[in-house]
This record gives C-alpha cells, sequence and structure tokens, in this order.
C-alpha cells in the first residue's frame, strides 16, 4: 500500500527484455540504499519488487503485462520516473489509498497556468472516465492528486509548485502519456452496483 506522496524521483539506467521478463535498473542516490531485496516500491505509481540492488543503483522485475498497462514501453536510459517507498505500520497517511495497480494511461492534452495554480488537463479513457469523480482523488504517475473537475472524458486537476518541482510532473508536455490508478473505494462501489444490477454505472 502506497499513498501518493512521492519521495524521491529516480533515473532509469536500464530496461531491457530478458526472457519472461524486463529487467529495470534505477539510480536514486536519496533512496536505493533505504530498499532490500523483495521490498515493494511504487516506479512512477506502479508497484514493484526490488530484485537487487548495488550502491545507488537498485534493479526490478516487470511482468509484461505491467508493461502493456503502463507507459513503460516508452522508457528509456536517462528517463527520470517517480519513486516511493511502501506505507510502514507507524507511517502518516498523508495523501490516499494507493495499491500500485495500473488502471491504464491518459494523455496529457496540456498544463496552463490559472487563478488556482497549474492545471493539467488529461483525456481520460472512456473505461477508465467511470471510475473518476470530481473532487475525488486520483494517482498520475504515482502522484496523489484531486480532481478539480472531469466531464466527456478530460480531467482537470490543481497541482501546486512544490509538487510539480519534487516530482516528474513538471516534466510533463502535451502529447505524453500518464499512469493513471483511480480510487479503490470507486472501483469497490463500482463493482458493487455492476453486481447488483448486472450492467455498470458511473
Amino acid at each position: 500500500m502506497f499513498t501518493g506522496l512521492v519521495e524521491s524521483t529516480g533515473t532509469v539506467v536500464l530496461f531491457r527484455r530478458r526472457g519472461d521478463l524486463y529487467e529495470l535498473s534505477i539510480r536514486s542516490e536519496a533512496l536505493a540504499g533505504a530498499l532490500i531485496p523483495g521490498q515493494s516500491v511504487a516506479v512512477s505509481g506502479a508497484c514493484l519488487t526490488v530484485s537487487s540492488r548495488k550502491g545507488i543503483l537498485f534493479s526490478a522485475d516487470v511482468l509484461p503485462e505491467t508493461v502493456k498497462k503502463t507507459k513503460f514501453s516508452a522508457l528509456r536510459p536517462g528517463g527520470r520516473v517517480n519513486l516511493e517507498r511502501a506505507l510502514s505500520a507507524q507511517g502518516r497517511f498523508d495523501g490516499h489509498m494507493v495499491t500500485g495497480h495500473i488502471d491504464g494511461t491518459a494523455l496529457v492534452e496540456g498544463i496552463s497556468r490559472g487563478r488556482e495554480g497549474h492545471i493539467l488537463t488529461l483525456r481520460i479513457p472512456d473505461d477508465l472516465g467511470l471510475l473518476v469523480v470530481p473532487r475525488g482523488s486520483i494517482a498520475v504517475d504515482g502522484v496523489s492528486l484531486t480532481v478539480a473537475d472531469f466531464a466527456s472524458g478530460v480531467c482537470r486537476i490543481s497541482i501546486i509548485p512544490t509538487t510539480l518541482e519534487a516530482t516528474t510532473l513538471g516534466e510533463l508536455k502535451t502529447g505524453d502519456r500518464v499512469n493513471i490508478e483511480t480510487d479503490i473505494l470507486g472501483k469497490y462501489v463500482f463493482r458493487y452496483f455492476e453486481g447488483t444490477t448486472g450492467a455498470p454505472r458511473p
């Protein structure tokens, strides 16, 4: 379980297919030293298991299904990713409940500056749009954010400067893809109504 509060960013050193899996290696001066094999770490929102660590480098194996579901297919050496360790039992729950199980990706339609700060505009796929609620929570590349408004597949999110500076969101540009995880509570409510009525409801 994660909170969507990014602890640090890391730099992709290696991402390659190796047999039935992909090998991902990341350099993180701030976080790698605190990781041990077997621990969970959210990489741009996707929950991965640390397979090895050496100095400021750590590696994780990635399933092909994860690559297919996320924006990982576009990972290249030198690219930056958001990092968050799993929440400890003694930790403060300051973000929202994030599982690290990516639902899909969204397209960045623009980033602008308005009266309420910076506005990130995303085009959300129809199947995910049913789970997006205005003023509800959403994780974008692993960052816990609040939906400002949502209509006709377009999601607008207000982001404070601190978040832009501390995460990879400040590097986004129009046309980029981001990993999306919708609110886990909304998924359970959606599933409940789907099961009781036989048809999905927003």
